[in-house]
């Protein structure tokens, strides 16, 4: 595998082992085994401090390079990702837990191509100036400065793709970073260092520290960080953005959700089944975007669930992660373990909500890990707790709607948006005109029509309301990590002459 069984805080461009011996450690856990991978050692106050020393140290380095200079860096990069694409993923299924069919496929590829496309974008003038002729004599310059040390803050579901959705943006801009994994999957982080430097990477341009919120509040709160991408949920968020506006930072939050998929009557019940499977299952449901209130028309509700309930039985595979032809393994840990069954339970005990399908009929690989049996609930209502908060498992909740009548649409849309959160939304339709209107009018950042998770990297990603500030991808997602300089020129000499004297 690609990672060390001792993990140290890594700057000037390579792990630094603590100076004090008896310095903190914790332990990444594999979610199907409950059985440790490796230690890694909590980044001191002293360590912080020397990482971001080396972040400043190397920012005018790197930023002095030629955008096409950087570009070719972070190609190289990407294409030794590709390389190891394999191994990596494997690191990402025994931190994560997720199956090795997805992560195969999914977390380091979708990685890689947002490195390539911001390499390319930057090194075909996508953050080139422009020049502005005010009159005879006088124009105005404007161009796109890098703002300096970003701290980017990770995310357990996604590890190695989240950190480079951050570090690809940041590093494409002419910046330098300071990264912090989720302690609970810390293992990409020493492995992408490693392979940014093997790149080209002068030392310092990415630095990686471990430890819980004490270290990423510690850093977020440092004097030198310029910028804060956090990744995570509204609560904790909201604290690092406060945190980050004591020092006046810029500030890009991707949170959580509780996304609407829409399914209107017109809509093709095998589309409708497959999108809501995707919208819920994937990851075992621990995914930011999920739409798991589901909408369904009451005058389709027979058919459409049964096609789910088909799809649960026959489709879903829970198994131990790396085995062929399982497409669900554990959550996480233990502790959110714990948290997704809370709520199933509340769902049966306290909501009372219908099931219609229970996977704690399937049997476990074993009894070690952090399983959670996919369930779906029906005859749900918008006051129940599992549809008012987010689950972050394999979890659908089912929420009929009244098709018949003559405000029927404007009350289902007013029920999708009646939330907090607005980070994603989908809708299943035959009509692609009303399908577009009702996306339209839905209050979410990321939205799909007929499909549901694709994120490529020319899409830009944020949320809306409480699900975030600004996005990361796209276009949009990198002049985060710049800010503007604009300079007037007068190619006149004499331009203040006698200005006082007039006054």
């Amino acid at each position: 595998m690609t990672f060390a069984k001792d993990i140290h805080t890594f700057y000037d461009g390579q792990p630094q082992p603590a100076a004090e011996s008896s310095s903190a450690t914790f332990q990444s856990i594999d979610p199907a085994t409950a059985q440790p991978l490796a230690t890694i050692h909590t980044t001191s106050s002293a360590q912080l401090d020397a990482a971001i020393k080396s972040a400043q140290a190397a920012f005018p380095v790197w930023s002095s390079k030629t955008p096409v200079e950087r570009a070719n860096i972070l190609l190289k990069a990407a294409a030794i990702l590709r390389e190891r694409n394999d191994d990596i993923a494997k690191t990402e299924t025994l931190d994560t837990g997720k199956a090795w069919s997805e992560t195969q496929a999914v977390d380091v590829a979708t990685g890689a191509d947002v490195l390539e496309y911001y390499a390319h974008f930057v090194a075909s003038g996508g953050l080139d100036g422009k020049t502005t002729v005010l009159r005879p004599g006088a124009a105005v310059h404007t161009y796109k400065a890098p703002v300096g040390v970003c701290a980017g803050i990770g995310a357990w579901n996604y590890p190695i793709q989240i950190a480079l959705w951050k570090s690809a943006a940041c590093l494409a801009a002419g910046n330098a970073m300071v990264y912090k994994p989720s302690e609970v999957t810390p293992l990409h982080g020493n492995t992408l260092a490693a392979i940014y430097a093997e790149a080209g990477l002068p030392p310092g341009t990415f630095n990686v520290v471990y430890g819980d919120g004490k270290v990423g509040a510690a850093l977020v709160s440092h004097p030198a960080i310029a910028k804060v991408s956090f990744t995570g949920q509204v609560s904790t968020g909201s604290k690092v953005a406060a945190e980050a506006a004591k020092g006046m930072k810029g500030v890009t939050m991707e949170l959580g959700g509780k996304s609407p998929l829409v399914i209107l009557p017109d809509a093709d019940t095998d589309e409708a089944a497959d999108v809501a499977m995707m919208a819920n299952f994937y990851s075992s449901g621990q995914v930011c975007t999920n739409g798991t209130r589901v909408f369904v028309p009451k005058s389709r509700r027979g058919e459409i669930e049964r096609a789910i309930l088909a799809r649960c039985r026959d489709g879903i595979r829970l198994g131990m992660p790396m085995d062929d032809g399982v497409n669900m393994g554990p959550v996480v840990s233990k502790a959110h373990k714990e948290k997704v069954d809370g709520y199933i339970k509340h769902g049966k005990e306290v909501d009372r909500a219908t099931v219609l399908y229970d996977g704690s009929a399937q049997k476990l690989p074993n009894r070690e890990g952090y399983w959670v049996q996919p369930i779906v609930f029906t005859d749900c209502t918008d006051s129940m707790r599992i549809v008012k908060e987010e689950i972050f498992g394999p979890v659908m909740a089912i929420l009929p709607y009244d098709d018949s009548g003559s405000d029927w649409l404007e009350t289902l849309i007013a029920r999708a948006n009646d939330t907090e959160l607005g980070l994603a939304a989908g809708v299943v339709s035959n009509d692609l005109a009303r399908a577009s209107e009702v996306i339209s009018r839905i209050d979410a950042g990321i939205t799909w029509i007929n499909t549901w998770g694709e994120s490529p990297a020319e899409m830009p990603v944020g949320g809306w309301k409480m699900s975030g500030v600004g996005v990361e991808n796209g276009h949009e997602g990198i002049m985060a990590y710049t800010r503007n300089k604009s300079t007037l020129v007068s190619y006149e000499k004499g331009a203040c002459a006698g200005v006082f004297s007039k006054l």
